[in-house]
Order: C-alpha cells, then sequence, then structure tokens
C-alpha cells in the first residue's frame, strides 16, 4: 500500500526567516530557494523535505528546558566529529543552553531565533 502523505516541508516560525535561512544554509550546505522573501525563506535538500522558515510577529523563542515556552519541536543532526560540529555552529550563531542530558552522544545547541536542536554523534555502520 503506497503512503497516503509524502512530508513536503519542515517550517519553523521565526523573527527573521531570511537570518535563519542563512545559519541553515551555512550548517546544512542546503540551497536557497530563489522564491524567498522576507515573510517566507526556505532551503531547498535534493529529495527531501523543504526546510522553510516564515516570519512570525511577536515571536517568542523556546525557552528549553524551561517549559514556559515550549520548544514545540526540534531538528536532529548526524555529525561526524561531535567536538568539531559543535565548535563551528557556536561560531555561526547557535547558542548552548548549560543543560545538557548526554553530553557525550548528543548536544542540545539553539539556533539564533531559539529553536532547540541537536547535533548527534554518527554511529560507526
Amino acid at each position: 500500500m503506497a503512503p497516503l502523505m509524502k512530508l513536503s516541508a519542515i517550517t519553523l516560525d521565526c523573527p527573521d526567516p531570511q537570518a535563519l535561512a542563512a545559519f541553515y544554509q551555512e550548517v546544512t550546505g542546503l540551497e536557497p530557494d530563489p522564491r524567498s522573501d522576507a515573510e517566507f525563506a526556505s532551503l531547498l535538500p535534493e529529495g527531501g523535505p523543504l526546510l522553510g522558515f516564515q516570519r512570525v510577529d511577536a515571536y517568542r523563542a523556546p525557552t528549553w528546558p524551561d517549559p514556559i515556552v515550549p520548544q514545540q519541536l526540534h531538528l536532529c543532526f548526524d555529525v561526524a566529529d561531535l567536538e568539531e560540529a559543535e565548535a563551528r555552529l557556536l561560531e555561526l550563531g547557535a547558542g548552548r543552553p548549560d543543560r545538557q542530558p548526554n553530553e557525550e552522544r548528543w548536544r542540545v545547541l539553539t539556533d539564533p531565533a531559539g529553536h532547540p536542536f541537536c547535533v548527534i554523534a554518527a554511529s560507526p555502520r
């Protein structure tokens, strides 16, 4: 039986779509969508879902791990070298919350708009 739906996009609310798209473009190497504008910007992965960023007035960043403003969702990225990836992401403007649930296997970081995301040490296959 064929699937009823196929994931076509993941969209994050933020105060500045162009800036957040630029951050994720730098860390993922994905190509920007030429139709991006000040209200909605996106990156186009080959064969995967579009990664979108939409402007929300009065945006409130998640306060993870404090649940006052829930994280809503988070993205996970496999990396070859956890220390190297974390250092590069911090250089590019990511934040690093004090709470790190399992620092040996993954790091919780935040993008410039405050969304938590994880970088995970890729398992050897």
